[in-house]
């Protein structure tokens, strides 16, 4: 017998446009800033945004928005309501394990994913953008094989040997499924490097994000992040994903 979810997600979800799973296939290149900023400033343009965490073993989009995940209250009304965070419509897991570990495989990652998508009230959004953990994993299947019509992929890379390695084998693993790939984003980079790999790819390169020595001081802190020069590079690269370059 079929999984009952898996009629309802595609109710939660038909007042979203657009659906933009941040993808790495690789740790360490700063998915998770990348996802949650281009929440923030494709809000900034005024569009309706969402962000969901899709790492429940290490979720941390919280700690990128400042938010203490034991102040974080479950709004019940015909399923969950994401909480509305500077401007974005948000959701974790933290908001019902808090900063608990999560250790989950499998059947039982599968279920949480369902779960989590079935009680969820996304209602209107322009945009829902997903940070999803490293590589091909389970969350991942999922989001590709129910909500193909309207995922739009974001690859995240750094210009590393291992991390262009890595980029290839996942473009290739999306291609040939025939998942649409939005464009490949060179994170922590101060000149674009992986312009060519992406033609090489069929790709679209949708920019190079730079190294910013001190980032670490400013997560948290949303003013902070603003006055960077990541912001400014993630706001063109919402742009080119709306159309507006």
């Amino acid at each position: 017998m079929s999984d009952p979810r898996l009629l309802v997600i595609p109710k939660r979800l038909a007042g979203v446009k657009k659906i933009y799973p941040i993808m790495s296939s690789k740790g360490g290149v700063g998915k998770t800033i990348i996802s949650t900023l281009l929440a923030l400033t494709s809000s900034s343009l005024g569009c309706k945004t969402g962000l969901l965490d899709l790492d429940f073993t290490n979720p941390s989009t919280h700690i990128v928005l400042g938010v203490n995940p034991w102040e974080q209250e479950i709004i019940e009304e015909k399923g969950i309501i994401p909480q509305l965070v500077h401007g974005i419509k948000y959701l974790s897991i933290t908001i019902f394990t808090r900063e608990n570990p999560t250790p989950m495989r499998g059947e039982a990652v599968v279920n949480a994913f369902r779960e989590l998508l079935a009680i969820t009230q996304w209602g209107e959004l322009d945009s829902l953008f997903i940070d999803t953990p490293p590589g091909i994993s389970d969350e991942h299947l999922e989001l590709l094989t129910y909500l193909g019509d309207k995922l739009e992929v974001v690859i995240v890379a750094t210009p590393s040997p291992l991390a262009i390695k890595s980029v290839e084998r996942l473009a290739e693993i999306l291609l040939e499924g025939n998942y649409k790939i939005a464009g490949l984003v060179e994170n922590m980079s101060d000149k674009p490097k992986l312009q060519k790999l992406a033609e090489n790819l069929r790709i679209d390169y949708l920019g190079n994000i730079p190294y910013v020595k001190d980032i670490d001081e400013k997560i948290g802190n949303i003013e902070l992040l603003r006055k960077t020069p990541i912001w400014e590079k993630v706001l063109e690269i919402v742009n080119r994903l709306l159309g507006n370059k």
